[in-house]
């Protein structure tokens, strides 16, 4: 499989325009994304190419634009809206939340909403309180949506993919400090399967299990470990909901120990129920330490950026809490 270098938001815009160009019935919707390109430059270059009829510049109204991709998925289209900052899905959550995750259940079937929401999510920006919340647990907590977070370039195009072709409701976090950051992505075809975690990096000593921007930070604290003979395994989620618990529970069987890490608030995150479904299971008898959670403090996101950045585990939170489990 050839491989080229690329950003996070290269990647997510190769999706749409490579789905948009294979189906005339996928359009886009939201605010700026046409002739400014998004607010985070992500649809850059799409509207010259498809035009206004499919990139559809919308008012700053996230109900009105839900309103319109789950009434023109359900009759039809396949739609992609974009939320500016993930936190403004608050104001689309009755569309989400009771119409669209609804829908084909409420009609037996009959009834598709093959809608996907890009989120653009997350702190470490300066952009205060009401621009820096990670919320994707509620949407977790809702039957009839999938919920998607790629931490990678190549996972973020072959997810998103996957998510316009799916026929139901699919929120897609994306978070902002990750459009930058690049991988190796293939230049063919590809789509990876929803609900499908990834073993970034396989060890036997204790399983970590995160997604998002956290995964470069526990893939940093593993090679530090790694220098003190603690091998540790990397679980990617990717899919947050449904979840990929088969996995996490295979390895937990095997390293006996298990670490939560989400950049996320710790109280309702999805670190508890992930804690849940292992001493649930039978990875409970081979646990030689209590399940550890590490997430965001309980306190809305702070502007100044020291307190941002102390809000959020760091790598040296990581790497210590890892030897706290390994010592117990």
């Amino acid at each position: 499989m050839q491989m080229r270098e690329i950003t996070y938001k290269e990647a997510l815009r190769e999706a749409m325009v490579e789905e948009m160009r294979r189906d005339e019935n996928i359009i886009f919707l939201g605010e700026d994304i046409g002739i400014y390109g998004g607010g985070f430059g992500v649809s850059v270059g799409m509207i010259e190419e498809f035009g206004p009829e499919r990139i559809r510049e919308t008012p700053i109204s996230e109900a009105a634009i839900a309103g319109c991709a789950a009434g023109a998925a359900a009759t039809g289209l396949r739609t992609i809206m974009e939320v500016m900052f993930s936190d403004f899905i608050t104001i689309a959550m009755d569309v989400i939340v009771n119409q669209a995750a609804k829908m084909r259940y409420m009609f037996g079937g009959k009834a598709q909403v093959p809608m996907v929401v890009r989120c653009p999510g997350g702190s470490g920006t300066g952009a205060a309180a009401q621009h820096s919340q990670s919320l994707e647990a509620w949407m977790c907590h809702v039957p009839g949506v999938k919920v998607v977070a790629p931490s990678t370039p190549a996972d973020a195009k072959g997810l998103l993919k996957a998510a316009i072709r799916d026929n139901n409701p699919v929120i897609f976090y994306e978070n902002k400090l990750l459009y930058k950051t690049t991988g190796l992505v293939p230049t063919e075809d590809y789509v990876i399967e929803l609900g499908k975690a990834n073993v970034r990096k396989e060890g036997s000593d204790i399983t970590v299990i995160t997604y998002g921007r956290m995964l470069e930070r526990c893939e940093t604290a593993a090679e530090t470990l790694k220098n003190e003979n603690i091998e540790v395994e990397i679980i990617d989620l990717r899919t947050l909901y449904p979840m990929d618990k088969d996995t996490i529970i295979k390895s937990v069987c095997k390293t006996g120990r298990a670490l939560i890490v989400h950049e996320a608030a710790k109280t309702g995150g999805l670190g508890g129920e992930i804690s849940a479904s292992i001493v649930e299971s039978e990875a409970f008898d081979y646990l030689k330490a209590p399940v550890k959670r590490l997430a965001a403090k309980d306190v809305p996101i702070p502007y100044n950026p020291q307190l941002e950045k102390a809000v959020v585990p760091s790598t040296d939170e990581i790497t210590d809490t890892i030897r706290d489990l390994l010592n117990r």
